[in-house]
């Protein structure tokens, strides 16, 4: 690596590790304080917040490091201009292609690692998330509830209880709701005894109490008084886009499912967008002296305005099977790529004025 090259990658270098730990801590926080709320209900218990907020990092990345790098080079570059460095490295005889090839020594390797957490990381990190979020939400385990206050899940089940034994698994003067399709169920007893706290549908038993069957649409309203009643709470099943964010990329890339193709290309774009959205920032960073460092955030921004809307909808119309698979999802990124070249033969035009 020559010394303009290195000089390039050391300056963007810097801000690419400062914005990206910027963006990780405004997206963890923001994570944090989502599911601490649900931890402050007795929905999840803390260890489970903590592992939730590192799988939702982790997908993040894919997210977080290509705007890190995208950033980061039209910041250090723009800077570069602002103190005329930029016009003396082309005065002296430099080629453009040399700025393209320092930026690439940060891209590629930073390509390769987005490709790896998308193909591979993301998926994995969705079926913790998955497991983690559907255990605490089918399971009736009483050290998550809190006495006197309505316990609700994410699938609408509802228990309520004077007095909470998380010892014996005892729940005194209780009222458990839950509702199907067409049914809601409510169930009063003056005790609950929680059989199996660990299975995906939770077995109770219900002591001495009332329970009602409640017709969403109809009369046949039903009420039932007990002694001893068990009751199998129903497990919660994954929603299919959970099931195909999860899904492995060798299962995706097996599925004819327009959905399931749109998913594998998303997932294997991420590292070449962000390679090329590096590239298209270099062009975007051009300004004249002493016009201020961040003069190129607006450019920049609503170019990423673009492709990240640009990517959703290709990826959306893809599912639908309203556009067709072939380029699919590719589109955003063969047209990144002919903007790239049509900036870098501008490059190479400005760069020989320059150096003339």
């Amino acid at each position: 690596m020559d010394l303009i090259e290195r000089y390039i990658v050391t300056q963007t270098q810097r801000l690419v590790l400062t914005i990206i730990g910027f963006l990780i801590f405004i997206f963890a926080s923001y994570s944090a304080q989502r599911y601490l709320t649900e931890a402050a209900n007795g929905l999840l218990t803390l260890g489970i917040v903590l592992d939730i907020i590192f799988y939702k990092v982790l997908i993040a990345l894919e997210m977080l490091l290509p705007v890190g790098l995208y950033v980061a080079v039209g910041v250090a570059l723009g800077q570069l201009y602002n103190d005329s460095e930029m016009t003396a490295i082309f005065a002296s005889g430099a080629s453009p292609l040399r700025i393209y090839k320092a930026v690439l020594w940060l891209a590629i390797p930073l390509g390769l690692l987005i490709s790896l957490l998308s193909l591979y990381a993301r998926p994995w990190a969705y079926g913790k998330i998955y497991q983690l979020e559907q255990q605490s939400q089918s399971e009736l385990n009483v050290s998550h509830l809190i006495a006197n206050k309505f316990n609700v899940n994410n699938d609408g089940r509802m228990v309520l209880a004077a007095k909470i034994d998380s010892v014996a698994n005892v729940l005194t003067d209780a009222l458990i709701y839950t509702s199907s399709d067409n049914k809601s169920h409510v169930y009063r007893a003056r005790k609950v005894r929680v059989l199996d706290t660990v299975s995906a549908s939770p077995s109770v038993l219900l002591q001495g109490g009332t329970s009602y069957v409640l017709e969403h649409q109809g009369s046949k309203d039903q009420k039932m008084i007990y002694q001893d009643q068990h009751l199998q709470l129903k497990a919660i099943q994954q929603a299919t886009y959970m099931k195909r964010k999860s899904a492995s990329t060798t299962t995706l890339s097996r599925s004819t499912d327009p959905a399931d193709i749109a998913e594998w290309q998303w997932r294997e774009s991420r590292g070449v967008n962000a390679i090329l959205m590096a590239l298209l920032a270099i062009s975007l960073s051009r300004i004249k002296p002493r016009q201020g460092r961040f003069t190129t955030l607006l450019p920049l921004t609503m170019v990423f305005t673009l492709i990240f809307y640009g990517g959703n909808l290709c990826r959306t119309l893809v599912a639908n099977g309203t556009f067709p698979v072939i380029p699919g999802v590719w589109l955003l990124s063969l047209i990144m790529l002919v903007g790239v070249m049509i900036l870098i033969v501008r490059d190479f035009s400005l760069g020989r004025r320059i150096s003339r």
